[in-house]
């Protein structure tokens, strides 16, 4: 029961998290012209940028099949992609969920470890994020002088006002860390006695084992260019979705590469599906880089993130139905 509670509180703070991050980008502003911007988009565009977001995910699938097949797990393309759809599609409505449920539900197809499984994904993950930092540095660095602004007047300089907190924080972070390891070295020989911590002991080797697999991808060129192919559908879809828009119309593959990489920033923050955090951060970037009217770049990150949302809920919810009824299938068969 406290379980369930703590559950419903943490989901609830990470909606008002959300809710708080939509409220600041569009603090202000009129919604009336924001919908009118919506409204008279160019859905052409749209639907363009939805077949961009498909290949990103299918790409995502057949680079998800290299690390599975490190573990011997054989798996369809199309497989794999329905499973990567219903994390997007439970992502949506608890953060974070959407990553184990993807595994569970390949695990359950093919009858192979969770474990494992998970592993391989907390390494693909590790790989993205390490990913996006690049891209983040090679835009800054790329655009020094046009990002370096934006960097110290929206984002450094709300630390430098608070310059006594953050070292509190710090410092009180790395006193628990060191206090946690003082416990853990402690208490480590009365801890290997319980069947739980040997359990703990045993999920934590298969996440190393998942985490290796890159190491052991046979054509580790041939992942590299899917990721390369998949990040480059992410921002080929925010450029389609530019022209969508009169305003943006005018901006490049370049200013597309720059408003995603500030964009995934706001993946990072534990809201369903990451609302709120997106809009803010991509309605930021179109406003304080590019000059576009708050309300137009509220309108655009918005027709973005729901477009992507709406996609995500449809595709991800067949998804779930096919793998349902092929698993069920499989079991009248050898029943």
């Amino acid at each position: 029961m406290k379980k369930k509670i703590f559950s419903v509180l943490k989901y609830i703070l990470f909606l008002a998290i959300g809710g708080v991050l939509l409220w600041l980008a569009f603090s202000g502003e009129d919604i009336n012209k924001s919908l009118a911007e919506i409204k008279n988009a160019d859905y052409t565009w749209i639907a363009l940028a939805v077949i961009a977001m498909v290949l990103s995910h299918i790409v995502r699938a057949m680079r998800w099949n290299q690390l599975l097949d490190t573990l011997n797990i054989k798996t369809k393309t199309h497989t794999t992609f329905y499973a990567v759809m219903i994390g997007y599609f439970v992502n949506n409505a608890v953060p974070r969920l959407g990553e184990i449920t993807r595994c569970g539900v390949l695990a359950r197809h093919h009858k192979v470890p969770l474990n494992s499984v998970i592993g391989t994904v907390i390494a693909e993950r590790a790989f993205d994020t390490l990913t996006m930092l690049i891209i983040l540095i090679i835009t800054i660095l790329s655009q020094l002088n046009f990002l370096g602004n934006f960097i110290f007047e929206h984002i450094l300089s709300q630390f430098s006002n608070h310059t006594s907190v953050l070292f509190i924080i710090t410092g009180g972070f790395l006193v628990i860390c060191l206090f946690l390891i003082f416990l853990y070295r402690l208490f480590l020989p009365k801890f290997r006695k319980l069947k739980l911590f040997n359990k703990l002991l045993d999920i934590i080797k298969g996440f190393w084992e998942g985490i290796k697999t890159i190491k052991k991808i046979k054509h580790k060129n041939l992942f590299l260019f899917y990721s390369l192919l998949m990040w480059g559908l992410y921002t080929f879809t925010i450029y389609l979705c530019f022209s969508s828009i009169s305003v943006t119309k005018h901006l490049t593959f370049i200013d597309a590469l720059t408003v995603m990489a500030i964009g995934s920033i706001g993946t990072l923050v534990p809201t369903p599906g990451g609302i709120g955090a997106y809009q803010y951060f991509v309605s930021l970037a179109l406003f304080a880089l590019y000059a576009i009217e708050k309300n137009t770049a509220f309108a655009f990150a918005n027709l973005v993130y729901f477009t992507q949302w709406l996609m995500i809920n449809i595709v991800g919810g067949i998804s779930w139905v096919i793998l349902f009824l092929s698993d069920r299938q499989k079991t009248e068969i050898k029943t």
